[in-house]
């Protein structure tokens, strides 16, 4: 149903590789780079994008005829809490050169299963699309910097990568609880579409902490996990809210992957969807970001 993988150094090798056992559409990769030094991207049948958490870098994408674009540049900010970011997308069936142009990059790799092969494209930080709702009344306030999202649906796959925030110190994220584990049409006609999903936590001052809910059916009791800087969720199946701690600023990396669909459609556990009638602004975010 979902497993936590504590912070470690991963070495720039990837911590959801392909095929995963958890989250087998999904690929993660968080790179660090020193100022002069490069990394090569290559994952045959997933699309990626490279998303500057902090720093700056020049990606060089080519594909298989040999044909190069060079995105000069990307990362315009010093951390993940500091501005919006800057991404470079890779098609199925190229490779992407980073190299590191700041004294270093914080870089995060997200990447998606996908049979075909688009364009490659930047997404650049005044482009990013920005969500807001919640309250600081209902501890739910929330902010979401869509990188690939319904305003780049038809340059990208199935790929949908975010950043999230829990606005103020401390809060619920993922509320009301929500899942997103079958392509169905419900009884009542509305769908739900798979999404399988990859997390990695931050946290404002970095030893905060919080936590991660899992469970599979709405009666159930699940798993929960104690995350921190560095932890990386994955999810296959299930409802999955988060909360962060009081005093604490939480951030998450979220990589969302469609087995079929291009749209993100999800199922409320039923004891708690009447919320979405509650939560300023949420019913707003579910229509537009269909």
């Amino acid at each position: 149903m979902g497993k936590h993988i504590p912070p470690f150094d991963n070495k720039n090798q990837p911590i959801i590789d392909i095929n995963d056992d958890v989250s087998p559409l999904c690929y993660f990769n968080p790179v660090r780079l020193k100022q002069g030094e490069t990394h090569t991207h290559t994952v045959d049948g997933y699309e990626s994008v490279i998303v500057l958490a902090g720093g700056t870098c020049c990606i060089t994408v080519s594909n298989s005829s040999a044909e190069e674009m060079v995105f000069d540049n990307i990362g315009q900010r010093a951390s993940v809490w500091e501005g919006n970011p800057e991404s470079v997308y890779v098609p199925v069936g190229s490779t992407a050169v980073i190299e590191c142009v700041s004294e270093q990059a914080d870089i995060m790799i997200a990447g998606g299963r996908y049979e075909e092969t688009l364009e490659p494209f930047a997404v650049l930080q005044d482009n990013v699309d920005m969500v807001q709702y919640g309250s600081d009344d209902t501890k739910t306030h929330r902010k979401i910097k869509h990188v690939l999202g319904q305003s780049n649906a038809d340059k990208r796959g199935r790929l949908l990568v975010s950043e999230l925030f829990t606005v103020g110190a401390g809060g619920w994220s993922g509320f009301p609880p929500h899942k997103h584990d079958e392509d169905r049409t419900k009884p009542d006609g509305s769908k739900e579409t798979l999404y399988e999903e990859v997390y990695q936590f931050r946290f404002n001052p970095d030893f905060g902490f919080g936590a991660q809910f899992l469970y599979e059916h709405e009666d159930d009791f699940g798993p929960v996990y104690h995350v921190r800087t560095g932890s990386v969720i994955a999810i296959d199946k299930g409802y999955h809210p988060s909360v962060a701690a009081p005093g604490y600023e939480m951030y998450y990396f979220t990589i969302i992957v469609g087995k079929t669909s291009k749209s993100l459609v999800q199922h409320f556990d039923p004891h708690h969807e009447y919320q979405v009638n509650t939560i300023p602004g949420i019913k707003d975010m579910i229509a537009k970001f269909k």
